[in-house]
């Protein structure tokens, strides 16, 4: 890990940036994929299968039979931890239903706010090194709650041509029928534009390498929304002389392991919890199964010392971490202030995977310094307000005349004459 010493503001954007590639090799592969999904369908779906994830797949579409016999390849004690996970999460994204909001903005004039379900959704669900099933949880809970009518999942295909069974019990378990086994590209492609065993959609949620975020960013040039430009994972640590520095470096290594374009960042104003630290990092790394991959993204991680908890604030505010861990004897202070931070998790006890999997907030997260811009998904990211308004007799005379005048500064006669006719008839 790299180690800077309070390091001046200028220094920041160089400092803070992410390890990500160049992405023009990667658009034109993107657009490449597209323009073949959109013209063949699913033929160009197996095709970019068996090129990306070496299967030759004669059909996509997840059998009821695979799900079934699923349950059975699931050790009983994940199952219940997995129906744990989901009770919280749905429990913490139920909480943010909203009651319908009226208001009389003036006699005689009703205005009002109701939220509607986005119809279909699609759902990308990792798969490869680490089957992420606990994004289900993450996607599929708020969809139900939400009232989404179609919820279709995709996800890539190991080399024998079947999805993890804890992917499909997982998505059993939470109501979704339409399971593809298609990953990468060609999914995201697929869920533009519709084939003939994939629905089209109308937003896309769900995190992925460079070339699946990249293909969302894509999908949006065609109508399809997506939930955030979420890429490689990344932490940001604060800890003072009060955190416990193998607490720290486990949850750095913890983020580390997602892959070797991830990153994660220690800021503290203690040298001593700095070299703890670090040393600890070393340590624990070696006993870690994905050690190779974890060490790769360790290289790209910092260990930063900062003169005071102000400073320390701005340059996280500035990086805008896509989870934010504090541990200080002042952490109402960093509370309070952090301004640009997908999830916050507070204390010694609280590490970042009770937030991947079962605490009960949501993991998937803008990443890459889009935390200043947009949030995590939640329950109002598959629902789209709507407004209303009814206008009586009484209220068209009260406004009328300032609908008219507005109307006509801005030379817009029809407008105008759509209130005059209205007046005129009550007079």
């Amino acid at each position: 890990m790299h180690i800077i010493k309070n390091p001046s503001p200028k220094q920041w954007p160089d400092l803070l940036k992410r390890p990500t590639q160049s992405l023009e090799s990667i658009e034109t592969k993107v657009e490449e994929v597209f323009k073949e999904v959109s013209a063949k369908g699913d033929q160009a779906i197996l095709k970019y299968t068996q090129l990306f994830d070496g299967v030759a797949l004669s059909n996509f579409k997840v059998t009821p039979q695979e799900i079934e016999e699923a349950k059975n390849l699931v050790p009983q004690e994940l199952q219940q931890a997995i129906q744990q996970a989901k009770e919280n999460i749905t429990k913490f994204h139920a909480a943010q239903r909203t009651k319908p909001l009226r208001v009389e903005t003036q006699n005689g004039v009703e205005c009002w706010q109701e939220k509607r379900p986005i119809q279909k959704v699609g759902l990308y669900i990792p798969g490869g090194s680490a089957p992420l099933f606990s994004t289900i949880l993450m996607l599929a809970i708020p969809a139900n709650l939400a009232g989404c009518q179609e919820i279709v999942l995709c996800s890539p295909p190991n080399k024998e041509g079947k999805l993890d069974p804890a992917i499909l019990y997982t998505a059993n378990l939470c109501g979704v029928t339409n399971l593809l086994k298609v990953g990468g590209i060609q999914a995201i492609a697929g869920m533009t534009f519709g084939t003939e065993s994939i629905p089209q959609v109308y937003k896309i949620f769900g995190p992925g390498n460079q070339f699946v975020t990249v293909a969302k960013q894509l999908a949006t040039k065609y109508n399809v929304a997506i939930d955030m430009p979420a890429g490689p994972s990344e932490l940001l640590v604060f800890a003072d002389e009060t955190a416990k520095a193998n607490f720290v470096a486990s949850d750095l290594l913890s983020q580390a392991e997602h892959g070797a374009d991830s990153q994660v960042i220690l800021v503290t104003t203690s040298e001593k919890m700095l070299q703890e630290v670090e040393k600890e990092v070393k340590k624990q790394l070696e006993s870690l199964p994905r050690k190779q991959m974890t060490a790769k993204a360790i290289q790209n991680s910092k260990l930063i010392l900062m003169n005071t908890e102000k400073s320390a604030l701005a340059l996280i505010n500035a990086y805008a971490p896509e989870h934010f861990i504090v541990v200080s004897k002042n952490e109402d202070f960093f509370i309070n202030g952090i301004q640009n931070a997908g999830s916050v998790f507070i204390g010694n006890y609280t590490p970042e995977s009770a937030g991947d999997y079962a605490s009960g907030t949501n993991h998937t997260l803008p990443t890459n310094g889009f935390a200043k811009q947009y949030s995590g998904v939640n329950l109002d990211s598959f629902l789209k307000s709507m407004t209303f308004q009814k206008i009586d007799a009484t209220g068209i005379k009260n406004l009328g005349k300032t609908i008219e005048l507005m109307a006509e500064a801005e030379g817009l006669h029809a407008h105008k004459n759509a209130v005059s006719l209205r007046l005129k008839s009550l007079e």
